[in-house]
């Protein structure tokens, strides 16, 4: 197969760090050019990172008839629009979760996905390490799945980080807590019927520093969940059957310099004494990411996870924004 050859809308931390290192990774990912506002910074990304092209502007890198796809990870409020310039350019896209505000935004996505591939970059679901925690609950390995609880946290208190923008669509909602809602999905699989949640959002900011969430996904099954923006580093997801449990150590920014594990416990030891382990051998999830898109583009496979899934995970979060408001249970 051919390497699909990719341009990088901007020079943010998350493609310049995790991202395109890990889809260079990859023979089937050509990382032609980066674009910047700024053309200093485009050259001083594409030289740090051995890419052929910079640009001083996003128009610059969309009109480049040698670039096939994009990806996106620009703020959050950026997402759509450029997103819209690079299919009106004949590029497909990749980019970075959220891939909208809101999910009537994500919706005028819709027709530039009927000409190009447009998928929203939820690495994790590329990661074997849930596949294989997917495999195991839909092999009944701890039995019937009734609960699954997410934690992730980091601390942040900048004032011109783009997270503590409320206006960009910071928060740690669209952030972070997008990736409990696709991990509620993704395991149960299933959609939520209805969500209730509680907001606390930072006084100077008026973002939303820490979302606790539960919810219903029918037949007895639900999802809790806390994101924060201002609590200790961490993560953790716990899957919680009639038999067992499945934990997964590091569920979201699983390291590609070192194994990562998963356990399975059937609970006859307390404190997890019974747990079994499974590791993972080093890999890169963004590069699975890249590759997966990449083989889509080139109709090795379909694209698993398209708008309309994007889109549905919005609409998730957009009714927990209407719980805060609410204070009640608002229906999916």
């Amino acid at each position: 197969m051919q390497p699909v050859r990719w341009g990088i809308l901007s020079t943010a931390k998350i493609g310049r760090t995790k991202v395109v290192p890990g889809m260079m990774k990859s023979s089937l990912c050509d990382i032609v050019a980066v674009a910047s506002r700024n053309e200093a910074s485009a050259r001083e990304m594409a030289d740090e990172l051995g890419i052929r092209k910079a640009y001083g502007s996003y128009e610059a890198l969309l009109a480049d008839p040698d670039i096939e796809a994009i990806y996106n990870p620009l703020p959050n409020h950026l997402h759509v629009p450029m997103t819209l310039a690079a299919a009106a350019a004949g590029k497909h896209v990749l980019c970075e979760k959220p891939i909208a505000i809101t999910s009537a935004e994500a919706e005028t996505l819709k027709d530039a996905s009927s000409q190009v591939l447009i998928a929203e970059a939820f690495m994790v679901r590329h990661h074997p390490q849930w596949q294989h925690a997917r495999d195991l609950i839909r092999g009944s390995e701890i039995g019937e799945l009734r609960a699954l609880q997410v934690a992730f946290s980091y601390f942040n208190v900048d004032p011109l980080n783009i997270r503590n923008k409320a206006d960009i669509g910071g928060g740690g909602l669209l952030d972070i807590g997008c990736y409990a809602v696709v991990a509620g999905r993704y395991f149960f699989d299933a959609e939520p019927l209805r969500v209730i949640a509680l907001i606390d959002r930072d006084p100077a900011f008026g973002t939303d520093r820490m979302t606790s969430a539960l919810m219903d996904f029918g037949a007895g099954r639900q999802l809790t969940f806390t994101v924060s923006t201002q609590t200790v580093p961490f993560q953790r997801l716990q899957a919680l059957g009639t038999r067992g449990r499945i934990e997964v150590e590091i569920p979201f920014n699983a390291p590609a310099d070192r194994p990562v594990r998963i356990f399975v416990d059937d609970g006859t030891v307390p404190g997890g004494g019974s747990a079994r382990a499974t590791e993972f051998h080093v890999l890169d999830q963004y590069q699975l990411q890249g590759e997966a898109f990449s083989r889509a583009v080139r109709g090795a496979e379909p694209l698993a996870y398209g708008l309309d899934d994007a889109i549905q995970n919005l609409r998730i979060l957009d009714a927990l924004r209407r719980s805060e408001a609410s204070a009640a249970w608002e229906a999916i």
